[in-house]
């Protein structure tokens, strides 16, 4: 959603866009090349093998800044790539790792893989994650010296980086959630109780954005409060501008549900009050039973002898929700509510932490025909796209893990095609990290 607009927030203005969602492609870095290079130095007679490794890729990490309540950094920016490991060089001397790439992002932002929407992160649990790690630099031949091998002219390149497409999906971290129809008031309820300065008008869709503040009601006790845009009936099926900005409920423990009984907009309170619960419940089931308190607003412009606020309050109550009496605008019930909203908070579990569901799908197997095989100084160096994503997910120092490799080098027929190639029991094979004795 993106809504070109003054963002009001904490009660300082900032002239930018509303954006809350976006999607970006990452790449981190490839590692650098391990280096072939030989000791030379006057009167050291062989000085052997001292080739360096290769550089790490730089990693794409997201940070959460507490400054941030957009992602309006992303919106015309979509692609991030780390920089990549410098080879290595003589004399054992490393490359260079990679620059990492850092994306800023505000608190409650989610991750999700664009292909599958699973959560990759949630980052009000984190405030810092690595969301493409760079490829691991190639070893130099200082690795490969052995006493019958003393002289390898060869070397292992990096790894690739990792590549991934992700939507970035902010959720605000609000406690309390404003709802209810466009002109009940919302707005003039959170700029009265907060530090908060919402646009306010007498005209529908006035608040194009969802607007925070801080509610106090001690010294030492607060919360924050979410003024959600105008929802409307079919929001849930992306009516009026609802549907864009419902996701920032999700995380709310506690909803007050604004509702005008004076009808000065024409329309009838209970059947607003039924329509807006209608319409979470058929967004997300779970916001039908997340607490609500019901704040009967415009109580100062119902006309002598009215009943309408007497009927609100009994078909209300006999569902279950408190009814507080309130007129944002003079200032009436304010206190009331706000202290039987924190006291509701108090008995409430904390907010919302998305546990993150993303699987990395499989690597897809090439075949033995897709490598490149090849014998330097008594040593089979195997080398593939396919092989590489699947080498950078293997653990070397997990005895189960190494045993994954094996198995998924017999099923692409890579060892029926080395041994073809002339490969026999007791040959070294070198794979990435890996070298190892052959046996068939």
């Amino acid at each position: 959603m993106d809504n070109t607009a003054p963002l009001f927030f904490y009660g300082y203005t900032i002239m930018t866009s509303f954006v809350d969602k976006v999607t970006i492609t990452v790449k981190a870095g490839n590692g650098g090349q391990g280096a072939i290079a030989f000791h030379r130095e006057k009167y050291v007679a062989a000085g052997g093998p001292d080739g360096g490794d290769g550089g790490r890729g730089g990693d794409v990490i997201v940070q959460v800044d507490p400054s941030m309540s957009t992602l309006m950094d992303f919106r015309y920016k979509r692609k991030f790539t780390a920089t990549d490991g410098m080879p290595g060089q003589g004399k054992r001397c490393s490359g260079k790792d990679g620059e990492d790439v850092i994306l800023r992002v505000p608190k409650g932002t989610l991750l999700r893989d664009k292909a599958t929407g699973a959560i990759i992160q949630d980052m009000s649990a984190a405030d810092r994650f690595v969301l493409a790690k760079g490829g691991r630099g190639g070893w130099g031949n200082k690795h490969f010296a052995t006493p019958t091998r003393q002289t390898p002219h060869f070397a292992k390149p990096g790894l690739p980086g990792e590549y991934r497409e992700v939507v970035l999906e902010l959720k605000l971290l609000a406690d309390v959630g404003l709802v209810g129809f466009p002109n009940v008031g919302k707005s003039t309820l959170l700029s009265v109780v907060s530090r908060a300065h919402p646009k306010i008008a007498d005209y529908p869709f006035t608040t194009l954005f969802p607007n925070l503040g801080v509610v106090y009601v001690g010294v030492h006790e607060s919360f924050v409060l979410a003024d959600i845009p105008g929802i409307i009936e079919g929001a849930s099926e992306g009516a009026g501008l609802g549907h864009d900005f419902l996701r920032h409920i999700d995380r709310c423990r506690l909803l007050i549900h604004v509702v005008d009984v004076s009808g000065s907009e024409g329309r009838d309170p209970i059947a607003d009050f039924d329509a807006i619960n209608a319409e979470l419940a058929q967004y997300d089931a779970d916001l039908a039973g997340r607490p609500q308190i019901v704040a009967a607003n415009k109580c100062d412009l119902l006309p002598p002898g009215s009943t309408a606020l007497a009927d609100f309050k009994s078909y209300v109550e006999k569902k279950g929700f408190p009814v507080y009496e309130i007129s944002a605008a003079a200032h009436q019930g304010l206190q009331e509510l706000t202290y039987a909203a924190a006291a509701m908070l108090r008995t409430l579990p904390p907010v919302t932490v998305y546990e993150a569901d993303y699987v990395a799908p499989e690597v897809k197997l090439g075949t033995a025909d897709d490598l490149a095989i090849r014998r330097e100084d008594g040593v089979w160096l195997i080398q593939g796209d396919w092989l590489d994503r699947l080498v950078s997910r293997v653990n070397f120092a997990d005895y189960e893990s190494r045993m994954y490799l094996d198995r998924k080098l017999r099923e692409a027929g890579v060892y029926d095609r080395m041994e073809a190639m002339g490969l026999a029991d007791g040959d070294t094979i070198s794979i990435a990290e890996l070298e190892f004795e052959y046996y068939s």
